[in-house]
């Protein structure tokens, strides 16, 4: 059974930086859509960023362009959300996830998840 693992949350004050990490041993994410999504508590789920398995089109949700950044290190199998200027209205937990769909950011239409990693912004 595929287990992503998500860490880097934590603590932050607006304004500031984070770095999420995605990973998962002896599973690649080649041939997969990859994304992140986050749920703050009493809403639902949303798509943070959604990269396709196919040409590596991207989504990204309007609330966060310009301030997040994804990348990836091939050689460790790791997939990373780069937060800048976060602000208070990104604090939620963050999962990243993997598919077979090939672009989507809804995420039930992902199949493979992580557990979560608690990201909170304080004003």
């Amino acid at each position: 059974d595929v287990q992503l693992q998500a860490s880097g949350g934590g603590l932050v004050q607006a304004g500031g930086s984070l770095r999420l990490s995605c990973t998962a041993p002896g599973f690649s994410f080649d041939n997969y859509a990859i994304g992140w999504f986050r749920q703050a508590p009493g809403k639902e789920r949303e798509g943070v960023v959604c990269i396709s398995s196919v040409d590596g089109n991207t989504y990204w949700a309007d609330s966060v362009k310009g301030r997040f950044t994804i990348s990836s290190d091939n050689a460790k199998n790791t997939v990373y959300l780069q937060m800048n200027n976060l602000k208070p209205e990104d604090t939620a937990v963050y999962y990243c996830a993997a598919g077979t769909a090939q672009f989507t950011c809804v995420w039930s239409m992902y199949n493979y998840w992580g557990q979560g990693t608690e990201v909170t912004v304080s004003s």
